[in-house]
């Protein structure tokens, strides 16, 4: 799409009655006041088509001039999802002993996380989210992407919104410092890791912090 003419299309999206509309917002609503980030997987198999009609759902998303600067990956060798938890699980201990400074420590303590990360063998699916930075032509040469933080940040909202909806649960994990992805997946030097996304249905004997989320006059302004 990189420096086509514009080509205007008729857009007639479906329009839903009102009341009809209210009733459905309600309870989506309800639906994702449900969702929770899950830590403990079942290893029970999840159908990859769930997964597959997710990260399409994510590749409908808005973004910045209609570059779509986003690869999934999903990974199910358990060779490499092994190298990937163990990388893993070496930057986090050393950002807990430390390098993560006592301010985000004592943020992140009532999440109850530390350095072991099981999710990312024992979810039946393990998604990683790449940023494109740049792209890059046919011959080589590379071009700008624009608003790339911003555009996969809502492609990965929506997947997680359409996993949740199928009964999956999720985590978004984002290890710092991610270089190790890239190299582990062999993905191209445009690209950067985003997000590490375990996917499955949550353990039987799964728990979560118990959270209470704001409600929305204290999120909303209207002016």
């Amino acid at each position: 799409m990189h420096g086509h003419p514009y080509r205007p299309t008729a857009y007639h999206p479906s329009r839903i009655p009102t009341d009809e509309a209210v009733e459905i917002a309600e309870r989506f609503r309800e639906r994702m006041n449900e969702r929770r980030t899950v830590r403990a997987f079942s290893t029970e198999p999840v159908p990859e088509q769930l997964v597959l009609d997710a990260i399409a759902v994510a590749n409908t998303a808005p973004s910045g001039a209609h570059q779509q600067p986003w690869t999934f990956v999903l990974v199910h060798d358990p060779v490499v999802r092994q190298q990937i938890r163990e990388a893993a699980e070496r930057e986090e201990r050393i950002s807990y002993d430390g390098r993560l400074g006592e301010e985000w420590l004592s943020a992140l303590r009532p999440l109850g996380t530390d350095e072991h990360k099981p999710h990312l063998t024992d979810a039946p699916h393990l998604l990683v989210v790449f940023e494109q930075r740049y792209g890059v032509r046919p011959d080589g040469s590379s071009y700008k992407h624009y608003y790339v933080g911003e555009s996969v940040g809502i492609a990965v909202g929506m997947l997680l919104t359409a996993l949740h909806l199928s009964g999956l649960s999720a985590l978004t994990h984002t290890p710092s410092p991610m270089g190790f992805l890239r190299e582990v997946l062999n993905r191209p030097r445009n690209e950067k890791a985003f997000a590490v996304i375990p996917i499955g249905y949550a353990a039987e004997d799964a728990v979560v912090p118990d959270l209470v989320r704001k409600t929305l006059d204290q999120v909303v302004v209207r002016v």
